[in-house]
């Protein structure tokens, strides 16, 4: 739990900030060290910075802004009880606003900038700021001890971090993200068609990965390879099995426990397909939020299965494929794709607010902001302790454990090149 907020002593404040500051000499002060935060501050003009500055001023001005240590900071951000107490949809009057912990602790580090109560090399290294929603965001450590040991404590591949480049941009597109990942996603498909061919067939194949990380694309290009190679494709989507929502609703049931789907089915359904056969599942229609089947696994009198046809390679579709442990040791080769988080921002501004028009930005910030460290916790670190391969896009990597890397005939330490060669690729 975090230590109650502890303001520093007025002994420790800077002089400058003791007295009312206007908001020009604010944001000229700040400035230059948010340049320093991020490259992309570098790329606006001081006026396009006071815009965004002035949505943030304080009702008592710059001046009335209290600091905390930066061991409370860092103890708050990260207590799952923090995220877990935000709002994504408060309101002032009619407008969805920024959640006020959210704004306090941003104000903070604008301000502990400015002053240099939080050095520049702190707050880099524990948050990242969003140029275009003009906040500051935890970073969320995905390769735990635990997760490290797991996939034999180095990368077996490295490549130029390309998506370096990304620090200067406000949002990002998928072509140039897709650039910048093309070597260790070219090397991520070599090493499927290599385990599938070490593993043989029918093989089950899941992918997991946060929002945006570049799940969606990959798989279609897996699946356009191995269509390529002569293999047949099919999937399973994981969302046909969840049950009734007024059932859920009733109980109390989170969407992730194995009460939210027809897990017996899912099961018998899993050993079916890797076996060869064809199966039905069930059918989940969104829009009432009804399941095609009872929570028996019957079928309901008029409802229609999903039929899915055998294949060689079995997708299964969903963003945690392997979160129950009664169903990751069916799931022949399991992978987490990820990507950093405040690369990940940038490609939802791009793509949710700029062309699916998805969100109202507020809610979008605080439901990032919330959320992520949320699902790092309960999903995504849980996934990466009991996978085969992290494909990690930001830090140019991919990642295996021992099993897989004596299988695709490399060592761990950061070799470059393909499996079972090393040219072909720059070392970072």
């Amino acid at each position: 739990m975090p230590k109650p907020a502890k303001d520093i002593p007025p002994a420790e404040a800077p002089a400058d900030l003791e007295h009312p500051v206007s908001e020009e000499a604010f944001a000229a002060a700040l400035f230059p060290v948010m340049q320093q935060v991020t490259s992309a501050v570098g790329e606006m003009e001081l006026y396009e910075f006071r815009y965004a500055l002035h949505n943030l001023t304080p009702v008592g001005g710059w001046a009335s802004v209290g600091l905390e240590e930066r061991q409370t900071i860092e103890e708050r951000v990260t207590s799952s009880e923090f995220y877990r107490s935000l709002q994504v949809k408060p309101r002032r009057g009619v407008e969805i606003v920024l959640d006020e912990p959210i704004e306090r602790l941003t104000r903070m580090l604008l301000v502990g900038l400015t002053t240099g109560a939080y050095p520049v090399d702190w707050v880099r290294r524990h948050f990242s700021f969003d140029v275009r929603g003009f906040y500051f965001l935890h970073r969320n450590e995905y390769f735990t001890p635990a997760i490290l040991a797991h996939l034999g404590g180095e990368p077996l591949w490295t490549f130029e971090r390309r998506q370096e480049a990304f620090e200067r941009r406000q949002s990002i597109g998928y072509k140039e993200f897709a650039a910048a990942n093309a070597e260790v996603d070219a090397l991520f498909l070599d090493c499927v068609r290599k385990l599938i061919d070490a593993r043989g067939t029918p093989i089950i194949l899941a992918l997991a990965g946060p929002t945006a990380a570049g799940k969606t694309e990959i798989v279609e290009r897996l699946r356009e390879a191995l269509l390529a190679d002569g293999r047949s494709v099919t999937s399973i989507e994981m969302d046909n099995f969840l049950t009734d929502r007024d059932h859920r609703e009733a109980k109390g049931i989170h969407t992730l426990g194995r009460q939210a789907i027809h897990l017996s089915l899912f099961l018998r359904c899993l050993d079916e397909i890797r076996s060869g056969h064809a199966i039905q599942t069930p059918r989940y229609n969104f829009i009432d939020g009804a399941s095609s089947h009872d929570l028996e696994g019957n079928l309901k009198p008029g409802a229609r299965p999903v039929e899915v046809p055998a294949g060689e390679i079995v997708f299964i579709e969903g963003n945690f494929p392997f979160l129950l442990e009664e169903v990751a040791p069916l799931i022949g080769i399991k992978v987490v794709y990820l990507t950093d988080d405040a690369v990940r921002m940038k490609r939802k501004w791009r793509r949710d607010i700029d062309y699916r028009r998805k969100y109202d930005p507020n809610y979008f910030r605080n439901r990032f902001f919330k959320e992520q460290p949320l699902m790092a916790e309960v999903c995504y670190r849980p996934q990466m302790q009991v996978c085969d391969l992290v494909v990690d896009t930001t830090g140019a990597a991919l990642w295996a454990t021992p099993e897989i890397a004596r299988i695709l005939g490399a060592e761990s330490g950061g070799s470059a090149g393909r499996p079972g060669g090393r040219e072909g690729a720059a070392e970072v």
